[in-house]
């Protein structure tokens, strides 16, 4: 029955949000897979899930921001959740992955910024952590923070992003619809040459798969040669980026959230699939490229207790049998945010007034179209 008075909330939400909001990749006319998404196609399909953004645009130099991702809306540090990281490639700045990888649990919201601004998100993490009620004896906090490098486009050195940035988002977290493409932490990202930025979808398994729901949020920042549904348009375009020199290529952030009662163990495995769904999309995680997944399991009874009197812990966990299903989903879902992400982003000129193109849609649907991939 919540699941039930879940899925109204959404589709009220949905039919108040604006319809110019609503023009995504998948409303062109293409569909990523076989399985279904959620009614969003957004992580906040999972029950629960909030997502909150601060987007810095000033003068003409600083593009850059803060995204927030709250597993659940209580306390994350009283109420932990099974978690893990997977490395595709190290070259980043991942605050908190040890702890994670050491006790299979989060405490904190997850938040993404750029790479200088790291440091400064966790600050502002553990100050929010500690004055949530309950809290007042807590004297070890494991913020998880991810990032991308937004260089090119922002004047990273100058470091503007502040801990208000990062309460901000963390605060105005809330579940429904999320902005894509020059917000938040993707706000000075580039993919593949073209303008990045945040991205997000879901799937939803079929009810003999156990009918969890699945959704990813990704910050894209990184190069290869781009492929849409399966068709090279980077390489039918002529577009390459710096992927082949000997230069930073960015990096990607990829957060899976599922309401699957999965182990640490099983989320890691799930997180190892997510960078195939960045390889569906062209990407190589070249040699500078910081390619992390941290995926949550929100189910609640598998949620880990800050304190309790009991010895041992007893929680249903899905079999390794089931895990196939969520494997497909979250390439799926992966694949999908990564291109909402391009498809959402719009042209935008930054630091040293260096500007980067959107991706050219009418050119990419046309391709598409001369492949079959468009549904009539």
């Amino acid at each position: 029955m919540k699941t039930l008075y879940f899925y109204l909330l959404v589709l009220l939400l949905l039919l108040s949000y604006p319809l110019s909001a609503q023009n995504r990749f998948r409303d062109l006319g293409v569909e990523i897979g076989v399985l279904q998404p959620g009614p969003l196609n957004t992580i906040t399909d999972v029950p629960g899930v909030k997502v909150g953004q601060a987007t810095l645009i000033e003068g003409d130099n600083i593009r850059t921001g803060v995204t927030a991702v709250l597993p659940h809306g209580g306390n994350l540090f009283q109420e932990k959740v099974p978690a893990a990281i997977h490395i595709g490639n190290g070259f980043g700045k991942l605050a908190g992955y040890t702890q994670v990888k050491e006790l299979g649990n989060l405490e904190t919201p997850i938040v993404l910024t750029n790479t200088l601004s790291v440091a400064t998100a966790v600050n502002a993490t553990i100050g929010y952590t500690l004055e949530q009620k309950g809290n007042t004896q807590v004297r070890s906090v494991n913020a998880v923070v991810g990032e991308t490098n937004d260089g090119y486009l922002n004047d990273i050195r100058g470091r503007h992003v502040k801990e208000a940035h990062v309460l901000q988002a963390i605060k105005k977290a809330t579940g429904g619809p999320v902005q894509e493409g020059n917000v938040g932490a993707g706000t000075g990202t580039v993919c593949f040459g073209f303008k990045g930025g945040i991205g997000t979808s879901s799937r939803v398994l079929p009810e003999k798969s156990g009918g969890y729901t699945l959704g990813v949020l990704v910050q894209s920042n990184f190069g290869g040669v781009l492929e849409v549904a399966g068709v090279a348009v980077g390489k039918q375009l002529g577009q390459y980026s710096n992927s082949f020199k000997y230069a930073v290529d960015g990096s990607c952030m990829m957060v899976v959230i599922t309401d699957a009662p999965l182990s640490s163990r099983n989320l890691e495995r799930l997180a190892k699939r997510a960078m195939l769904g960045l390889a569906k999309t062209g990407g190589i995680a070249s040699n500078g490229s910081g390619d992390y997944v941290i995926a949550v399991s929100t189910a609640e009874e598998c949620r880990i207790p800050y304190l309790s009197d009991q010895k041992t812990v007893t929680v249903p966990t899905l079999r390794n049998e089931g895990m196939t299903p969520l494997f497909l989903a979250v390439i799926e879902a992966t694949e999908e945010a990564i291109l909402n992400s391009l498809f959402a982003a719009t042209e935008m000129t930054g630091y040293l007034n260096r500007r980067v193109n959107a991706l050219p849609k009418e050119k990419i649907l046309a391709l598409l179209k001369k492949e079959g991939k468009l549904k009539e």
